[in-house]
């Protein structure tokens, strides 16, 4: 099933048009033709089928034949990973995390992040693209940009946890996580989180973890931590 994506259609909505360039890539490149049907998500859990009443490039307009709601999903998720010195690799992680199935994203700025200055738009359409390739109706939420001191103040439901490297008494990941809760997890820089910034997690209240006997790379232990916390929900 090929998806598309409009965010402001509700269950309410009787009929809508794509933007321009939407259309264009409807029209032109996917030859869709009127009365042809399309499958669409705004990105909060629904799945419309709807059928083309006006194939044309400039403004490619559906009505809306019926309208599904996707199962909540059992758990929440939210990595707060640091920027990668090579942007090509968090954009990496944006998309794989997509794919397995993530709720909510935080690039973190810490004392030994390399790259401070992130532009969010192209995140945005790499978040969802993957949605769309996936088959998945739910769109992640990408959050600004945070300094770790700011972020480490925020209310925080379910479990909080920080990944880091130094040779400290931790838990094992696998062993911490339990199904149908929601969890925090701070994912450090490649040159790891400052020992301030662990001291400054632990006094407030963030568990620390191992995610494996192997030093990883940034994105990969946000992979690591994302698919971990998928797998426990589906046993």
């Amino acid at each position: 099933m090929q998806l598309f994506y409009n965010p402001d259609i509700t269950a309410t909505t009787e009929s809508f048009s794509f933007d321009k360039e939407e259309s264009k890539h409807i029209v032109k490149v996917l030859r869709k033709k009127d009365t042809d049907i399309l499958f669409v998500t705004n990105g909060l859990g629904f799945l419309f089928k709807t059928e083309i009443t006006l194939a044309i490039e400039t403004k490619c307009t559906v009505k809306i034949l019926e309208a599904t709601v996707a199962d909540l999903p059992k758990y929440h998720v939210h990595l707060a990973v640091a920027p990668t010195k090579m942007n090509d690799r968090y954009e990496w992680f944006l998309e794989k995390a997509t794919e397995i199935g993530i709720t909510e994203i935080t690039p973190l700025l810490c004392d030994h992040s390399e790259r401070k200055q992130i532009k969010t738009d192209r995140f945005d359409k790499i978040l969802l693209s993957a949605m769309k390739q996936s088959n998945q109706y739910f769109l992640p939420k990408l959050n600004e940009p945070m300094a770790f001191k700011e972020f480490i103040k925020l209310k925080r439901d379910g479990l909080s946890l920080i990944a880091h490297c130094e040779e400290t008494n931790k838990k094992s990941l696998k062993d911490t996580l339990k199904p149908n809760q929601s969890v925090t997890i701070l994912i450090g820089p490649e040159g790891d989180f400052s020992s301030k910034e662990i001291q400054t997690a632990l006094e407030n209240q963030y568990i620390p973890v191992t995610l494996g006997n192997t030093r990883l790379r940034t994105e990969t232990a946000a992979i690591v931590a994302c698919h971990s916390v998928a797998f426990i929900n589906e046993i």
